[in-house]
């Protein structure tokens, strides 16, 4: 049994000093957010505090002075030392409450930037993961539902901070008073109220009303919590909601389906349990309390009316002692707080804490001439699937070959690109370039060296430059020279504000929206512009027509001069052009040759494929197949 307790005791213990830690990583990453913030609002905190001890001390000093018979000059200068005083802490505070307001603007963008890009660095795996997706979503409801997470931290912060100073400028003032005692004591009620005993009964309440405090924190804060992580899920579902709203939604009237489950989601009862959770609790505090001003009153009281000091010094005392009370309970109750909130921090720093993409790898790559890129033996799952998207993979591209990937939809292809761009690392085998293993390289340096543009690339809200050079900064004549060589030159020269136009309308009324072929021809134009060694197209024409897809086809060769370039592509006729071509099926590659040495093997798949796409290019009137 002992044994038992005495381990219970140590988890108990363990899980006090993980919260501490918790919350102590939590406030070195908040004064790391925003440091110049946190120091005006830490200024800014002990300020606001100064002018009730002040007024107190000053208040109590005249009352007692005017007792005493002092004189009117007296009197005087003490008035003027209290009105400027607080004169020139006003003045103090509003200073700083300005500076305050100014950095605090912010200090939200800040986390905001923190998550945005902790994101864009991280493993592309969790960017693909619906867990991470819901993990961020959480932190986002979290904070902007119920104020938990960093923002439970920098309040709390203001709270436990003024509770600090309150309690130092309270015992300065006071702790003469506790255990003052009177020369003669009176006996009776009035002797034992004014006692050290009675000082001692009252410390024991402080104690007890701090440990209230933490409790009934504690409890409705978990309470609620639980309450607001239903409540979180069904924001997330009224969010889905509010999205379905479009083209589709209109001319399909979706609102048919919407609609009622909206009003169904909506469920406004959640916050009357809420409330009474806060009544209960906030209702055990208050009585707490009013006990402990009961006591404070008696013990003040007693010792002013049997002259232990003067009617000026209780009006201080009892603001001070009232002020100390009051700043334990808040302390008490805060900590409860952010011993609660610690869930919410578990789930940012899991979040800011999952790897990154930039982790591995030291050795410098320049961005000069191709190398050779080799497979040997790679196999590959994606995570939490136990299927293989690729089975043993060994091949090699020469450096400044043209290559060509072809074979049915999920075959494997584009899961091959993502490994060669480090989305992925393999689950067997390894990745060569230049005879070194991929992940060497330092990841920025590696990222330079290639250039890709993938099926479901993105078009900003940018300039059309912007959107081609990757960056607010760029080399207009490179831009153009690069819309051209993709096909957008005229298009772009017909523009009043040729590459300084922005794409969309979301932002400006003179903005232009973009079809699928010229979005896809401004995404081969940011490829261009990197000017990479390697050169990676995933279906580079799938919106064009037949025409652009010519042209562009036509004009590739002097586009990836120098370079290595990979194809995937359904339309076999862009393999004609490719020094090699790489044939996967059910994610195994089946065979890598020439186009004419595979088209000679009437019994391979690339034949097949081949010989399936041909009779729609012959009724289409096409020349350029076999």
């Amino acid at each position: 049994m002992k044994n038992k307790n005495k381990k219970s005791k140590e988890k108990k213990n363990s899980e006090y000093i993980k919260n501490i830690k918790m919350i102590s990583r939590g406030y070195k990453m908040l004064f790391k957010l925003s440091p110049v913030n946190m120091f005006w609002r830490t200024v800014n905190c002990i300020s606001q505090q100064l002018t009730p001890y002040l007024t107190l001390f000053m208040s109590a000093l005249i009352i007692n002075e005017i007792l005493a018979g002092a004189g009117k000059n007296r009197l005087i200068t003490l008035a003027l030392i209290t009105v400027g005083g607080q004169f020139l802490i006003a003045a103090a505070i509003n200073f700083i409450n300005w500076k305050a307001a100014q950095y605090e603007s912010v200090m939200w963008q800040h986390e905001e930037l923190c998550y945005m890009e902790h994101q864009n660095a991280m493993k592309y795996e969790f960017l693909e993961d619906s867990d991470v997706t819901m993990l961020r979503m959480e932190i986002a409801n979290a904070k902007q539902q119920s104020a938990m997470g960093f923002m439970q931290l920098y309040w709390g912060y203001w709270f436990l901070l003024s509770s600090a100073v309150n309690i130092i400028l309270s015992v300065s003032l006071t702790a003469s008073m506790i255990f003052k005692t009177p020369a003669v004591s009176p006996g009776g009620l009035l002797g034992a109220a004014a006692s050290p005993a009675s000082a001692i009964i009252l410390l024991l309440l402080i104690i007890g009303d701090v440990i209230v405090s933490v409790f009934s924190s504690n409890v409705a804060t978990l309470k609620t919590r639980t309450l607001w992580e239903g409540y979180h899920k069904r924001n997330m579902r009224l969010d889905g909601y509010f999205r379905c709203q479009g083209n589709d939604s209109a001319v399909f009237d979706m609102r048919r389906i919407i609609l009622p489950n909206f009003k169904k989601a909506d469920n406004p009862a959640f916050f009357n349990e809420i409330g009474n959770i806060n009544l209960k609790y906030g209702t055990l505090q208050q009585v707490w309390a009013a006990v402990m001003y009961f006591m404070l009153l008696l013990f003040v009281g007693a010792k002013a009316y049997i002259g232990v000091f003067g009617i000026g010094s209780l009006i201080l005392y009892r603001g001070t002692v009232e002020r100390f009370i009051g700043a334990c309970s808040t302390i008490g109750a805060r900590v409860g707080r952010l011993f609660n909130n610690n869930k919410y921090m578990k789930d940012i720093f899991t979040f800011l804490d999952l790897p990154r993409a930039d982790a591995k790898g030291g050795v410098p790559l320049k961005k000069t001439e191709p190398l050779d890129i080799e497979f040997r033996g790679v196999s590959f799952k994606y995570p939490k699937t136990d299927e293989y998207a690729l089975k043993n993979i060994s091949l090699r591209f020469k450096a400044g070959e043209k290559i060509a990937m072809v074979g049915m939809n999920g075959s494997g292809k584009t899961t091959l690109i993502k490994l060669i761009c480090r989305l992925y690392e393999p689950t067997e085998g390894e990745i060569l370039l230049g005879g070194r293993n991929i992940n060497d390289y330092k990841y920025h340096d590696y990222m330079a060296y290639i250039s890709v543009v993938f099926q479901d690339f993105t078009v900003f809200a940018f300039s059309i430059a912007e959107n081609v050079a990757g960056a607010f900064s760029y080399d207009s004549q490179k831009v153009l020279d690069c819309l051209k060589k993709a096909g957008l030159g005229e298009r772009v020269a017909e523009l009043e504000d040729g590459i300084q136009t922005t794409v969309y309308r979301y932002y400006e009324n003179k903005g232009i929206d973009l079809s699928g072929g010229e979005a896809q021809k401004l995404a081969i134009a940011r490829s261009l512009y990197k000017d990479s060694p390697l050169v990676i197209l995933d279906e580079p024409t799938a919106s064009l027509d037949p025409v652009a897809e010519a042209e562009i086809y036509s004009s590739f060769d002097n586009m990836v001069a120098g370079k290595t370039a990979i194809y995937i592509s359904h339309r076999l006729s862009s393999c004609k052009f490719c020094d090699s071509i790489a044939v996967f099926h059910e994610s195994s590659l089946v065979q890598f040759g020439s186009h004419k040495s595979l088209i000679e093997k009437p019994d391979g798949k690339y034949y097949e494929l081949w010989n399936a796409q041909s009779k729609y290019y012959v009724s289409a009137g096409k020349t350029d197949m076999p």
